[in-house]
């Protein structure tokens, strides 16, 4: 990647610190937001704002995914979400018509 650390945005920098990292290596949040300062040469006189700024970006962001079992962030693209039962997506006519029947 050409382009440097500082110009990235912190969401990107997140991308790229997990990415590097790997499948098998989530990040505790904390140690996450500190590698992107580090990296961005960012101060952190203000860290809670900064903090919770980045917080709210990395949430909102559907690359991101949250581990509750190991409570550390990694990427969505490792964890693929299971794919759904057949008739999982059955509407509620398709219900009513079953107990109709």
């Amino acid at each position: 990647m050409t382009k440097k650390f500082e110009d990235m945005s912190e969401v990107d920098l997140a991308y790229k610190i997990l990415n590097d990292a790997g499948k098998d290596n989530h990040i505790y949040y904390k140690d996450l937001i500190l590698e992107i300062f580090k990296l961005k040469n960012k101060s952190t006189q203000n860290e809670a704002a900064a903090i919770s700024e980045v917080y709210t970006m990395i949430n909102m962001d559907s690359r991101f995914q949250y581990n509750p079992e190991k409570k550390k962030w990694g990427l969505a693209e490792w964890d693929p979400p299971e794919t759904k039962k057949r008739g999982a997506t059955r509407t509620k006519q398709d219900r009513t018509d079953e107990m109709m029947e």
